[in-house]
């Protein structure tokens, strides 16, 4: 293709509708079709990136390969695309204003007013437009936040002038919501009617209208939706409910949401999408009748999207050991010594999330003693293979007091502590251990056996490690230190080989895996628990 085709996905009426699946699920049917496809997220509040946000406001952090802290909808573009994404993946106002301010200060502006626009609208465009330089053949923008939002003008107006600039190579999705009301017992257009005259007002006429809606919509109403919004009747799409987010690209492809994208943009429709391996994997799903249970041990369970790469994970690799997953999602600060065997005695395997902080630790380690004792697969990342650590220095080394520099600055016995390059940082944006680096696996180990190779990459994010100046303790009393980097020596995962599986992964894993590559890991865990049942 001599240019790269730009596809904008805007929201309207309410937020959290499903931008970033519907972006996922179209740029996964272009994908099929042969077409080299990523998606990007520009979102509008002004953090620089959501790594300082508190899981309660943001959800998950996600971490791309070249170490950038990036918004949770980027995990959803890798598990169904799985194209690894970077820090040109996802801008935030914040970024974009830095990089403004920042040239100002240098004088690139020549004393010029610096202004919203143009400068800051061209900042967006620029970014916008970086990943054209992989030779993509389509870019698909999601921009965060709802149509309205006195936040996201900026970025809106930004797309107005692309359209206006890169005619048939541009083009705008627009994601609205169809309320149904009970007392009427109809369904009610109104709402995405104002919210496509808030976008025309703006300066943008959407070309596909995508409506989300619990229940299949009548030919007449989407009809109306298309008379009124000024939009093709073959280009109003309805995005209704389904047992799993997997399923939509499909729900799409049967409504030709991408023949009508690409008739748009003056392409061929001529190619078939091959979509596989997509429908292999969803028979998989539907044909799996029995069960794994998993009990998934966290600090932040109550919020549906603090563990999402996780929990899709724990899904997939679950479906390719033919099994349904029951996760069940318990909270650590609930977890006592009294009530340890109620929660977890029925579980197949105990899975002890990550996160910062000295809330909810005791009872992470109550579990993962639980865990241990009665020979339960237990797998820990990141801050849970550094509660692995702990509660075997406390129980099994007899190390009173115990613990990680991050939750007791005087601990006696420091078998967790802040990583020597961490010790002068004072910025906490941006300054972990970020992105992807190298792990060698001993090949004796249950690790190695997962991956089935020696040399491996995965991402971090984190300021601790497991002190090696207690390793050969460790080691001598059962737990092996199975993998570390190459070039710093740093431990990136442990396991006692005794029991049946028992690992910890200083990585995250669960930011490598995806729909037709699941992490090995994942896959093994899911394997012992099944054994387990």
């Amino acid at each position: 293709m001599a240019d790269t085709k730009y596809i904008f996905v805007t929201g309207g009426v309410v937020s959290s509708l499903g931008k970033g699946i519907v972006s996922a699920s179209l740029g996964k049917l272009l994908q099929a079709r042969g077409y080299k496809v990523t998606i990007q997220k520009f979102d509008p509040y002004i953090n620089v990136d959501p790594g300082t946000l508190n899981p309660y406001e943001h959800g998950e952090c996600y971490v791309t390969i070249d170490g950038h802290e990036a918004d949770l909808d980027l995990g959803h573009y890798e598990r169904f695309l799985n194209v690894p994404t970077t820090r040109a993946n996802n801008i935030t106002t914040g970024r974009i204003y830095q990089t403004v301010i920042e040239k100002e200060r240098k004088g690139d502006y020549l004393g010029k007013t610096v202004q919203v626009i143009p400068h800051i609208t061209d900042e967006i465009k620029r970014n916008m437009k970086l990943l054209s330089k992989n030779k993509f053949d389509f870019i698909i923008t999601e921009i965060g936040g709802t149509v309205g939002d006195i936040e996201s003008l900026p970025f809106i107006e930004s797309v107005r002038q692309l359209k206006w600039e890169l005619g048939k190579n541009c083009l705008c999705v627009h994601l609205t919501y169809i309320p149904y009301i009970a007392a009427a017992k109809e369904y009610k257009t109104k709402p995405t009617q104002h919210s496509v005259k808030q976008l025309q007002e703006l300066g943008i006429q959407p070309d596909i209208l995508v409506l989300r809606t619990e229940h299949l919509l009548s030919p007449d109403l989407l009809k109306k939706v298309a008379l009124f919004c000024n939009v093709e009747n073959n280009a109003v799409v309805q995005s209704v409910d389904v047992p799993t987010i997997y399923e939509v690209p499909l729900v799409l492809q049967r409504q030709g949401m991408d023949v009508t994208v690409l008739k748009k943009m003056g392409m061929d429709t001529d190619t078939t999408p091959n979509m596989t391996k997509w429908n292999e994997f969803l028979k998989m799903k539907s044909d799996a009748t029995e069960t794994v249970k998993i009990g998934l041990v966290g600090k932040y369970v109550e919020l549906q999207d603090a563990y999402k790469s996780i929990d899709e994970s724990l899904l997939q690799a679950a479906i390719y050991n033919n099994r349904k997953l029951d996760l069940h999602l318990i909270h650590s600060e609930k977890v006592t010594e009294a009530n340890v065997e109620e929660l977890l005695a029925d579980m197949d395997g105990v899975l002890v999330a990550p996160g910062f902080g000295q809330r909810g630790i005791d009872g992470k380690l109550i579990a993962i003693k639980y865990a241990r004792e009665h020979d339960k697969p237990c797998f820990g990342v990141c801050l849970g293979m550094q509660c692995m650590v702990i509660e075997f220095a406390r129980n099994v080394l007899g190390l009173e007091g115990a613990n990680s520099t991050e939750m007791e600055q005087t601990a006696p016995y420091k078998v967790i502590d802040l990583m020597e390059d961490q010790k002068n940082i004072i910025n906490m944006g941006g300054s972990m251990r970020l992105g992807a680096y190298d792990c060698v696996l001993q090949k004796d180990s249950k690790a190695y056996k997962a991956y089935k190779k020696e040399h491996i990459q995965e991402r971090h994010r984190h300021r601790f490690e497991f002190n090696s100046d207690f390793r050969e303790q460790f080691e001598a009393a059962g737990m092996k230190c199975v993998g570390e980097n190459p070039d710093s020596g740093l431990v990136e995962v442990i396991e006692i080989p005794e029991l049946k599986w028992f690992i910890g992964t200083q990585y995250h894993p669960e930011y490598n895996s995806t729909v037709l590559n699941p992490n090995p890991l994942f896959v093994s865990f899911v394997k012992a628990a099944i054994e387990n049942k």
